[in-house]
């Protein structure tokens, strides 16, 4: 299904990636204002994290001034996390008590990563404007390279949902375009045959962080130009129910920092990028508080440990955790009756 698109759509999608996507929305390597620390905002914060829980930098050096390290995935079987370099155009590898080594090169500019029903990596190729999964045996499974005979423009972020249907966002961002790429940022949803790909929204200006809540019967999805998260109700058939499109929470402020990656917990909690540092929510959108890195951006999250109560978090050239009280969803999402 198709929306219309208008010349202000086009326009605004193009503004969006010169500010946005070249200049890793906006905030760039800067250095961020203020120490590290955890902010309450609500009493609820204290079942989910203790403030005067350390935030550890763990690993840095990747990215360079282009940026940024994105996409973690925890490999709870491997006991250690993948994440992106984009501009090192690699993956990478963290273990605990080990540190950081090069996992993988080159990834085609990979992006967003996650890992099917099966396990299986499923990565947003930025580069080769595609939607990518490696097999056991490492060959590599398209998902999705185009629409309607044309092609994505850049795969940023993605979420398998539990009957393995895989949903991803497509903001603006070709280093070259031409008559065959698309005109609009979209959200799409792949089946789980991978038989049929569906554009499910296409008036986000920079859609990015996309996931969903426990019980899967709602999708967020931030903007990170319009630096708010929005929600959307499920239909039985796996789309949205347009009707109950929503601004769940507003993110922006004279800090540093959009929303970008986003996670959620088995509570239900939303954790998202946004001005300052990592923004925790409830499931009604009430910011409880901030985790302030003291980094400029934060570019994606991820659960990870043994339990699922480690944070990572992932910056313009570094990779941070923290932990938590409440366990965040694991991954791969495991089958719902």
């Amino acid at each position: 299904m198709t929306y219309g698109i208008t010349r202000r759509h086009v326009l605004a999608a193009s503004a969006a990636f010169s500010d946005a996507v070249l200049g890793k929305f906006i905030c760039g390597p800067a250095s961020a204002e203020g120490a590290k620390r955890i902010e309450r905002v609500a009493p609820e914060l204290d079942k989910i994290i203790d403030t005067n829980e350390p935030i550890n930098q763990l690993a840095s050096g990747v990215g360079g001034d282009n940026g940024p390290a994105e996409g973690p995935v925890w490999w709870k079987e491997g006991g250690y996390l993948l994440f992106s370099d984009i501009n090192g155009n690699r993956r990478m590898k963290y273990t605990p008590g080990q540190g950081m080594v090069e996992f993988k090169k080159p990834t085609n500019g990979a992006n967003g990563l996650t890992r099917d029903v099966q396990g299986r990596l499923v990565a947003c190729e930025g580069s080769g404007r595609r939607v990518t999964r490696e097999e056991a045996d490492g060959s590599i499974t398209v998902i999705a390279a185009s629409f309607q005979g044309r092609r994505l423009n850049r795969p940023n972020d993605v979420v398998v949902k539990s009957d393995g249907a895989i949903y991803f966002s497509d903001p603006m961002g070709n280093a070259v375009p031409d008559q065959t790429d698309l005109g609009y940022a979209g959200v799409y949803r792949v089946s789980p045959d991978l038989g049929t790909i569906t554009l499910l929204v296409n008036d986000f200006v920079t859609p990015n962080g996309i996931a969903f809540s426990p019980d899967e019967g709602v999708l967020y999805i931030n903007d990170s130009r319009k630096r708010h998260i929005r929600a959307f109700d499920m239909a039985p058939n796996g789309t949205l129910a347009r009707q109950t499109d929503r601004v769940f929470a507003d993110l922006g402020g004279t800090e540093p920092g959009v929303p970008d990656g986003m996670k959620v917990d088995t509570a239900g909690n939303v954790y998202c990028g946004g001005s300052g540092g990592i923004w925790i929510l409830d499931p009604k959108g009430k910011k409880l508080g901030r985790i302030v890195h003291g980094q400029p951006q934060t570019t994606n999250l991820a659960f990870g440990g043994p339990d699922w109560k480690t944070l990572y978090f992932t910056n313009w050239n570094f990779l941070g955790s923290v932990n938590l009280r409440i366990a965040g969803m694991p991954v791969p999402a495991s089958k719902k009756a």
